[in-house]
């Protein structure tokens, strides 16, 4: 080899001597942390600040900014609306009759309309016996009104269902019920 010196000739890397370096070998450093981070924005100064660890939760990340907290209520304000509006009784196809609570629900099938009544028994205390339908088309006064009538049966049984056809394909029906007692439940039933 040439009688030159390499440039890094004094540095010796395989040698396990070298772990302290002297005075004249230290590294100098021109590159400051807390130098730069003094002049940094606030929001680079407040990424490198020391952060609380995650933790799991379930309604920080809902209402963590406005928009967040804003759809969060909404939600909450919107489902107990429904529930109030529910339990009053507007969105209600069931009915009580002498203790048997009847829901009552109609399809349309090419001019014809099926009804299917629905008992449940609410009480020990509950009508048995036969039940009086009377199914008719909401009409005006000066029209002639056809009514459809047929006659079910109530038993002790817990839960009952009856299935019968009417010969209307309207889109609101009129529907009495009426017992041997001589107690009426009227209702609109709106076919699908």
């Amino acid at each position: 080899m040439s009688d030159e010196k390499r440039p890094n000739a004094k540095y010796s890397l395989s040698n396990p001597d070298n772990t302290n370096p002297s005075d004249d070998e230290k590294i100098i450093h021109h590159y400051n942390r807390e130098r730069r981070l003094a002049n940094a924005p606030k929001e680079v100064q407040d990424l490198y600040k020391e952060q609380k660890p995650f933790r799991f939760g379930l309604l920080g990340p809902l209402v963590a900014d406005r928009p967040r907290r804003f759809l969060f209520f909404s939600i909450i304000f919107l489902c107990i609306l429904i529930f109030i509006i529910s339990r009053m009784g507007f969105f209600e196809t069931r009915y009580i009759l002498e203790g048997n609570r009847i829901d009552i629900s109609g399809l349309r099938v090419e001019g014809n309309t099926i009804v299917r009544l629905r008992k449940i028994a609410q009480s020990t205390d509950i009508y048995t016996g036969a039940v009086e339908i009377a199914v008719f088309v909401p009409v005006q006064s000066d029209e002639e009104q056809f009514v459809f009538r047929h006659r079910i049966f109530f038993t002790l049984d817990k839960e009952e269902e009856s299935v019968f056809t009417v010969p209307f394909d309207e889109p609101e029906l009129l529907v009495v019920l009426q017992s041997e007692r001589e107690n009426l439940v009227r209702l609109r039933l709106k076919p699908e």
